[in-house]
């Protein structure tokens, strides 16, 4: 089975500043998009922030011009800088990888999660 490992999460002031990874391994053939999405309390899972690997990246209304996505190809790894955060910002944030595995057709894979706290 392909998985999908997240680092970087924790505790932040507002304003400040995090990375997220999420690190792919297994029997990989090919990643075609990753995502990242967060989920607070209460609320649905929202969509982030998404990239077509060798394509475009799009962000969620509410993180524009301060959440990054990038993709590192070599490493399998997707990464989300966030800047500028807010306390509205504080979820558990996962990354979704489409991802086809050697004799297998693409799917989805999902990471463990892991929260990111934004305190004022």
């Amino acid at each position: 089975q392909v998985q999908l490992v997240e680092s970087g999460g924790g505790l932040v002031q507002s304003g400040g500043s995090l990375r997220l990874s999420c690190a792919a391994s297994g029997s990989i053939f090919s990643i075609y998009s990753m995502d990242w999405y967060r989920q607070a309390p209460g609320k649905q899972r929202e969509l982030v922030a998404s990239k077509l690997i060798g394509g475009s990246a799009n962000y969620a209304d509410s993180v524009k011009g301060r959440f990054t996505i990038s993709m590192d190809n070599a490493k399998n790894t997707v990464y989300l800088q966030m800047n500028s955060l807010k306390p509205e910002d504080t979820a558990v944030y996962y990354c979704k990888g489409f991802v086809r595995g050697l004799g297998s057709p693409g799917r989805d894979y999902w990471g463990q999660g892991t929260q990111v706290t934004v305190s004022s």
